[in-house]
């Protein structure tokens, strides 16, 4: 597991569920893309946010997306949507999580 900071975000509606194909800057490691299910933020919330993923799982298909990163959130089944896990603070891109 990394952090990285999201540099980009789009819309996704081919995907089965409602998703955002999001672009994820892990520094060295470089921009990896994820198909993550986050709509519980807007496009615009999520734009510049720490994230934490697992950056070693083999790439999926999602629809015609290649998702590259898994994205890690808690599911709020009350808020009716899934929360990231994110650093408190700023660190550097790519640093592991332990």
């Amino acid at each position: 597991m990394r952090v990285g900071r999201v540099v980009r975000v789009e819309d996704f509606p081919e995907a089965r569920n409602p998703s955002y194909k999001i672009w994820v800057d892990f520094d060295e490691i470089g921009v990896k893309r994820s198909s993550a299910q986050l709509t519980y933020y807007h496009k615009d919330q999520l734009m510049n946010a720490l994230v934490i993923a697992v950056v070693d799982f083999p790439p999926r298909q999602i629809a015609d997306f290649m998702s590259e990163v898994l994205i890690l959130g808690v599911d709020d089944k009350s808020k009716s949507g899934v929360i990231t896990i994110a650093p408190e603070r700023q660190v550097p891109l790519g640093r592991r999580v332990y």
